[in-house]
């Protein structure tokens, strides 16, 4: 592909990373044509929002876009028909058309798991799109008991949200301690101590063994150990997995997500992948990695932009993350590993006001901070040129 001209670029995916390769494109001057194909009616907008300040009723659609006023990004949509096949490079639509490119870009990022208890029941949801957001803020009225299985950053975000909207909340977790694979297990107590601080029980360790009804609509969580946790609304926040289901028979190489090279390339030539659905080679992560978090999803559609205009990089940043739970804004950089030591370089966790590096071998290889952006900020950086 390197040497071949591209004069149209198909890009599945109308969310941040495939909105990111359409505007990086265009900013760098190419003039072909660019198709933008998406699931949902909506031009691209934000996620993070949707488990905050959407959800709260703080902002709305327009609000959350990802559309700059004022600014010119030329593309063909094709909205609200999901791709269901590719072939070479040929992209087959649910409504029967099809769209064929010089190059395709696969930014079809992730689908949240669900329970199959839940098959059919009213009350219970997942949260991926704003129709999801909005059918969860009508849910969290005042005194509503509420459920959240999965204490990972959206299943955290979305019970801060409900607490702060006047539902009764109470989160559960198979793990003993949520979060400790990413933060290591005495910062992730830190974390998830914001929980009981704000009022909202954390059950740890806990599996759930199956949902109550009544009428159709879900009454309670049963869990393994016998107990019955009353909820008239549960949302399920236990992970994601990758948009692919399209791509079985595409010859597209699958592993966790859309196995792609350091530029984003895929197994098929003039295909490239880009977002939470790729997973790329990673000398920080140790092997091939997938990310799915909203800074990854901008700069790898940036740097997949670049390999299409014939410039590939090689992509392997440091990951970044930041969450806000309870009025909190936590952030998080790099890879953590069983063994790394941790040590707090300012402020005070006991005030969820602080800084955190990880080292492994003297090496700085994550940095955790809530509250004070600066040493945050400067390790962030530190911890890149490393």
């Amino acid at each position: 592909m390197a040497n071949e001209v591209i004069a149209r670029v198909v890009i599945v995916g109308a969310s941040l990373a495939g909105w990111s390769v359409a505007r990086s494109l265009r900013s760098a001057g190419f003039g072909g044509a660019i198709d933008l194909i998406g699931d949902e009616p909506h031009r691209p907008y934000d996620r993070p929002p949707l488990s905050k300040a959407y959800l709260a009723g703080d902002l709305d659609l327009d609000g959350i876009s990802l559309l700059v006023p004022d600014e010119d990004v030329p593309v063909t949509w094709h909205l609200g028909v999901p791709a269901v096949s590719l072939r070479d490079r040929t992209v087959a639509l649910a409504d029967g058309t099809s769209i064929t490119g010089d190059a395709v870009v696969i930014a079809t990022g992730t689908s949240p798991r669900s329970l199959p208890a839940a098959a059919g029941l009213r009350g219970v949801h997942t949260l991926r799109s704003t129709d999801d957001a909005d059918a969860l803020r009508a849910a969290f009225v005042p005194g509503a008991r509420v459920v959240v299985i999965g204490a990972g950053f959206i299943g955290s975000e979305v019970a801060s949200t409900a607490s702060k909207l006047g539902a009764s909340v109470t989160v559960l977790d198979a793990a003993a301690e949520p979060m400790a694979h990413v933060f290591g297990p005495s910062m992730a107590a830190v974390v998830t101590s914001l929980h009981g601080l704000n009022g909202v029980s954390l059950l740890t360790g806990v599996s759930v063994a199956g949902l109550s009804s009544a009428d159709g609509a879900v009454s309670g969580v049963v869990l393994a150990d016998g107990r019955e946790l009353p909820a008239d609304v549960v949302v399920v926040g236990i992970g994601v997995a990758p948009a692919v289901s399209w791509l079985a028979d595409s010859g597209v190489a699958l592993d966790n997500g859309v196995v792609v090279d350091a530029a984003g390339r895929t197994s098929v030539p003039g295909v490239w992948a880009c977002g939470d659905v790729a997973r790329y080679p990673s000398v920080r992560g140790g092997g091939l990695i997938r990310v799915e978090h909203w800074t990854h999803a901008r700069e790898h559609g940036a740097a997949v932009a670049s390999g299409l205009l014939g410039t590939p990089v090689e992509y392997d940043p440091v990951p970044y993350v930041w969450s806000e739970q309870y009025g909190v804004m936590i952030q998080f950089a790099g890879f953590v590993r069983p063994g790394d030591s941790v040590e707090v370089v300012d402020g005070d966790p006991g005030e969820h006001r602080f800084v955190a590096t990880y080292r492994r071998d003297g090496r700085l290889v994550a940095v955790l901070g809530a509250r004070i952006p600066r040493t945050f900020v400067r390790l962030r950086r530190e911890l890149a040129a490393a």
